[in-house]
């Protein structure tokens, strides 16, 4: 049985106030029927950590530098999020891939290395409008799981998020039937790459525009096992509910 997870990408927004939206999450969700990550700025994870000790959520980072350690002014590597607390980190995020030029090479380098320090990986694929529309998306897709998930990869320590770019923040979403066609095409892809155990075990996460008003939908789609949420996770008022729609979906998976 896969658990269900729900996951928030704060992204570049947060500051030290923003820590009471995570007791107030904890509070309304003290003993979920699902897994539980926020990845805040890197400046809020050791605060997150601490205050989230012994209640239900993770802490997470939203990217790490290919290196553990060295002359890389500004960065932060896989063993320094460890050492704080985090027990997860967003990786090959699309904003990454076009801001900073990461290629699902570069992904699969920042993933051996967060892997290694101990890191669960949430690696994220996804296309463009342009690609969508050239109908090629499964091509997109299954190249870009082929160069970004590395042979260390678990059931344990990696999650694939699926994001099409055209729809983080724009609030367009996918039909049900593309996001299945998606999501079942992943998990046929690890399970002929790693095997049937371990591809059926890793959770596949949805993410783009998941709010309260669609969030049962998305849950009920062949081999949806959770959502990688942005900005509807920055407050509990509005994240509680997708948590809400996840647990009541959260039933033996078997698809």
């Amino acid at each position: 049985m896969r658990r269900k997870l729900a996951a928030g990408n704060w992204k570049m927004n947060g500051l030290r106030s923003s820590l009471d939206e995570l007791d107030a999450l904890a509070k309304a969700h003290p003993d979920p029927d699902c897994d539980l990550l926020i990845c805040p700025p890197a400046t809020l994870i050791a605060a997150a950590v601490d205050r989230c000790q012994g209640g239900p959520l993770r802490i997470g980072g939203q990217t790490c530098h290919m290196n553990m350690e060295g002359p890389h002014t500004g960065d932060i590597s896989a063993q320094m999020l460890r050492d704080v607390g985090a027990t997860a980190v967003i990786l090959g995020h699309s904003e990454r891939r076009a801001d900073h030029g990461e290629s699902s090479e570069d992904v699969r380098t920042l993933a051996q290395m967060a892997q290694a320090a101990g890191l669960q990986t949430v690696i994220c694929v996804g296309e463009s409008q342009f690609q969508r529309e050239a109908t090629n998306t499964l091509d997109i897709i299954g190249a870009q799981l082929s160069l970004s998930i590395p042979d260390s990869s678990t059931g344990e320590n990696l999650v694939v998020a699926y994001e099409p770019i055209w729809a983080i923040g724009t609030g367009q979403i996918p039909t049900a039937d593309q996001i299945g066609e998606v999501h079942d095409f992943i998990r046929a892809r690890l399970e002929q790459r790693f095997g049937y155990g371990v591809g059926k075990s890793v959770r596949l996460l949805y993410g783009g525009s998941v709010k309260a008003d669609n969030a049962q939908e998305i849950f009920g789609i062949s081999n949806v096992d959770g959502a990688l949420v942005g900005g509807a996770s920055l407050t509990a008022k509005d994240f509680s509910p997708i948590i809400e729609a996840l647990e009541a979906s959260a039933l033996p998976a078997d698809s």
